[in-house]
């Protein structure tokens, strides 16, 4: 029996040896190993901080080779879930949620990691004349993570989805575009409107439309 416990006291000594520094969880758990490269290995406790007004978080996931990958779950020093995030190759991949400090979804993200090693991708793309025709076409991806997908917001008081926004490798969908701008300049009931506008409408009609910023910020 006292061979078994040095036996085993051995082996935990000398795979905690292989790492430059750690901590040991309340659980016994090995936390934020360096290697002997200074590489961040395993599972992991990042606490940030309240600082300069800015809310302060506690992360949790893995790392492999000193890059965040898998599932990441971030809290509000309070202890509330706000997030929970994908990594690929140290960038985010696949979906993201967000919450409220009630814990109710905000939004969800959709993002493509890129592979260092080979910043190409295959996508499958409609094809512009064929109907129900879709052609393979490779892309180099500039940036180690962009928008692709599906992004969804919600009222987090209902649960409902408010707004959705379609990505295509960090371009946003034409549809999109064009329904935004259809709802921009859709226009009240002419027996709604000031009869001076209506005046103003019958003037210029058939004129070429100048567009014209109004202080608003695009969403």
């Amino acid at each position: 029996m006292r061979y078994m416990i040095f036996l085993l006291l051995l082996l935990s000594f000398r795979s905690q040896a292989q790492w430059k520094s750690f901590i040991i969880s309340v659980k016994g758990d090995t936390l934020n190993r360096l290697d002997q490269n200074d590489k961040k290995q395993g599972p992991w406790v990042i606490r940030v901080e309240e600082l300069r007004g800015e809310p302060g978080y506690e992360e949790e996931g893995y790392f492999e080779d000193g890059k965040k990958t898998g599932v990441w779950r971030r809290y509000a020093l309070s202890g509330d879930l706000t997030a929970i995030e994908n990594y690929k190759w140290g960038e985010k991949d696949g979906k993201q949620q967000y919450y409220t400090k009630m814990g109710d979804l905000l939004r969800e993200e959709s993002w493509r990691a890129t592979n260092p090693e080979n910043p190409y991708d295959s996508v499958q793309v409609p094809d512009p004349v064929i109907p129900n025709k879709w052609e393979t076409k490779i892309v180099k991806l500039e940036v180690a993570s962009v928008a692709h997908g599906t992004w969804k917001f919600y009222d987090p008081s209902t649960g409902f989805i408010t707004r959705q926004e379609t990505y295509f490798f960090g371009q946003k969908d034409k549809k999109d575009l064009e329904n935004k701008n259809t709802a921009a300049t859709e226009k009240t009931p002419a027996a709604e409107k000031p009869r001076e506008v209506t005046d103003w409408e019958k003037q210029n009609s058939g004129k070429k439309k100048v567009k014209v910023r109004d202080g608003r910020t695009a969403f």
